[in-house]
């Protein structure tokens, strides 16, 4: 009979000891920057398909547009009471909400992706410089 095992965690997302994340080995580093890249290709090619003009010379996001703008001209002139009730209730939501403590964790995490950010990119830099080095070597130059 074998113990139970838990279950399986990536490495970029387990902590050490104290408390910090792990370090990345290569492969994962790598991972994590390729899904990076596939999420941003992908949002940036469904911005493009909708930013972009059809055959029919309009976009295909205005149909959209004009039913946000039609929907919100009608809330805007039906929205007296809204925009009171707003007015009244505004302020103390406002209190509500921890904003030095979001701006502290979105800080933390920016930080955070740009020391992964750079460390991968000096990473990279050095294996490339050593790969130039051995091709000169073999070219003989």
């Amino acid at each position: 009979m074998r113990p139970k095992r838990g279950p399986r965690v990536r490495a970029s997302a387990r902590e050490g000891a104290d408390g910090r994340d792990a370090q990345l080995d290569g492969r994962d580093a790598q991972y994590d920057l390729l899904t990076a890249a596939l999420i941003g290709a992908a949002i940036g090619a469904t911005a493009t398909l909708l930013l972009r003009r059809g055959p029919s010379g309009n976009r295909p996001l205005a149909p959209v547009l004009r039913s946000a703008s039609r929907a919100g001209s009608r809330a805007y002139r039906a929205g007296a009471a809204g925009a009171e009730w707003a007015r009244e209730r505004g302020g103390e939501l406002i209190d509500r909400i921890p904003l030095d403590r979001i701006e502290h964790d979105v800080r933390e995490t920016v930080g955070d992706a740009r020391d992964r950010i750079d460390g991968f990119v000096r990473h990279e830099l050095r294996d490339l410089r050593r790969a130039v080095r051995q091709q000169r070597k073999r070219m003989g130059v």
